[in-house]
Formats: C-alpha cells, sequence, structure tokens
C-alpha cells in the first residue's frame, strides 16, 4: 500500500485535504507534535542539513536506515502504531516523501 494510501485509510478518506496536512493531523497525535517536531526530532538526531535542505524545496535523499536512526525507536513505533504499518514501512514512506512534505508546508523545524 502506497504512502497516499495510508493517509486516505488513516484519516478517513482525507476528505481532498493535501497529504502533507493528512501526515500533518497524525503526526499530532504522537509525541512527535506535527511535522515541525519530526521535522525537530531528525535535525537533532543528525540529519539538520538534509531537513535545511528539505525545508528549502531541496530533496536531499535520506536512506531509511538514518531516518529510523535519527528518529529514534520509540518515535518510529509511535508512527507505526498511528499508520497501522511496520516500522521499517515508515522508514521507507519518510525517506521517499518527507523532502515534499516539508517543503509543501515549508515547515521548519521545532526548537527543542
Amino acid at each position: 500500500m502506497g504512502f497516499l494510501d495510508i493517509l486516505r485509510t488513516v484519516t478517513g478518506g482525507m476528505d481532498d485535504q493535501p497529504a502533507h496536512e493528512a501526515f500533518g493531523s497524525v503526526l499530532q497525535a504522537t509525541p512527535l507534535g506535527g511535522l515541525s517536531g519530526l521535522l525537530g526530532q531528525l535535525s537533532q538526531g543528525g540529519l539538520g542539513e538534509q531537513v535545511t535542505t528539505w525545508c528549502q524545496g531541496g530533496q536531499a535523499a535520506v536512506a531509511p536506515e538514518l531516518i529510523r536512526s535519527a528518529l529514534g525507536e520509540q518515535h518510529v513505533q509511535a508512527l507505526a502504531a498511528s499508520l497501522g504499518v511496520s516500522p521499517d514501512e515508515v522508514a521507507g514512506h519518510l525517506s521517499e516523501h518527507l523532502p515534499a512534505l516539508a517543503a509543501a508546508l515549508g515547515e521548519r523545524p521545532a526548537a527543542t
């Protein structure tokens, strides 16, 4: 199942809601508290350069293993539970889609 299909399932169809807003809603229900919290955690976890690039519209690639390591197991597990997928799938989807989601919002990492 693709990432957008997962978001549609979790959010009850998305009701024409853009993917970045639907994902932000899912993140609000986790300890990360939203996309800026997710980006902040990734920055703290060693991916600050990539997060900055994403926020500026760049598409810096990051391997799923690096996403998982930077987020930490607790956050990966929480996202997996919220989305109803495995932790490996969460890392893979984030690796693939996070640059575009961050750019769509012009999001900045939360200060921690």
